[in-house]
């Protein structure tokens, strides 16, 4: 069993995360009065019984689904990119039927409008009284987990709409405020931007985002099992097996496991060595990065990195847990120069060369 780590003192307050705003919603429920260790023995048990009900719909993609499961623990939202046909769209589905979560699913279109999605004031006669009123008709945004599928589809006007969700957990609409229930995700899909018809995302809209993941192919076995269970009567029954509640309890506790010294300063280093104003910036990232990430990188890859460890049975955050992370982390927070994307190189082989760059470091602090 995991052992219970000490609460550190400068750990912000659980119950508002990350966010600037409250975020309470209707059904924050009260702290759980179980030990730290009985949580992360919990959290150990519920996260694979999660992986095993998605495992019965999702043929592989494992790496896929552990990040999916980190960025709900860590109170934050994921970003998964890939091309048609990859079960994204089921893999998220699935993970929300695990956790007995309230989900909608919004297609986005380019014809797709802010108020399809936060929703809208429409005017109603009162019946007693005959006189017409402004009633706030709640959107598909009122959820716990909500997909936003193909989110590149629709133009920045309308993907702005998730972002006082995404940083607040709260909907502003008509001069009123209301608050999402939690827990409340926002799962993303995009295609690659290379394809016909999509809209880049702001870059604003994609630092709200803890992680971008990239789903890749599956392997020629997973592919022939896929094959088998979809063209057969294969029909799998996903059960909940943790709920609201539970999630909410297991947040609170990633944010108490302790974080080193060595481990936080390699993610300062990691973070500040790719910013191009930087002093302490790596002299082939001045050349190679137009803009780096700002300190939502640092706090969401600590975060991350706490939720991972937990994960893993360990009491405290790892050099490995930050370095395995920092890809998905970073890699929707760096924007190339143009001489990085004429010489090919990509967003991953920069985030690669940094991890190598403090490796040196990394030794002299262990």
């Amino acid at each position: 069993m995991v052992q219970p780590p000490p609460i550190e003192s400068n750990t912000p307050n659980p119950d508002r995360g990350p966010h600037s705003g409250s975020g309470s919603g209707d059904s924050n429920p009260g702290r759980d009065s179980r030990s730290d260790a009985e949580l992360a023995s919990e959290l150990v048990k519920s996260c694979k019984a999660i992986r095993h009900q998605v495992a019965q719909v999702v043929v592989g993609q494992n790496e896929v689904v552990e990040q999916l499961l980190i960025a709900i623990l860590s109170r934050g939202h994921c970003l998964l990119e890939g091309v048609p046909g990859l079960a994204k769209t089921l893999m998220i589905r699935t993970l929300a039927e695990s956790m007995h979560l309230d989900f909608h699913r919004i297609q986005f279109t380019p014809d797709l409008m802010p108020g399809d999605i936060t929703g809208t004031d429409i005017i109603q006669e009162d019946p007693e009284t005959g006189r017409r009123k402004l009633l706030f008709e709640r959107g598909p945004i009122f959820t716990q987990m909500l997909l936003a599928d193909e989110i590149n589809r629709t133009p920045p006007k309308t993907q702005a709409a998730l972002l006082e969700a995404m940083q607040e957990h709260e909907v502003t609409a008509g001069g009123k405020t209301y608050s999402l229930k939690e827990p409340f995700f926002v799962l993303a899909t995009q295609n690659p931007i290379e394809q016909e018809g999509t809209y880049p995302l702001p870059e604003a809209q994609r630092d709200r985002f803890l992680f971008h993941v990239v789903v890749d192919y599956p392997t020629r076995d997973e592919e022939s099992e896929i094959v088998d269970r979809t063209t057969s009567t294969f029909d799998a029954e996903v059960k909940p097996v943790v709920t609201g509640e539970q999630i909410i309890a297991f947040q609170r506790t990633v944010r108490r496991v302790p974080l080193p010294p060595h481990v936080k300063d390699w993610v300062l280093d990691a973070v500040r060595s790719v910013r191009p104003s930087d002093p302490q910036c790596a002299d082939w990232a001045k050349e190679l990065v137009e803009w780096g990430p700002g300190p939502r990188a640092s706090q969401q890859l600590v975060l991350a990195a706490k939720a991972r460890a937990l994960m893993h049975g360990r009491p405290q955050v790892t050099l490995e847990d930050v370095q395995t992370l920092a890809l998905p982390v970073l890699r929707h927070r760096l924007v190339p120069t143009f001489t990085a994307e004429a010489d090919g190189i990509t967003v991953d082989d920069l985030i690669t060369r940094l991890i190598k760059d403090l490796a040196p470091k990394q030794a002299s602090a262990l």
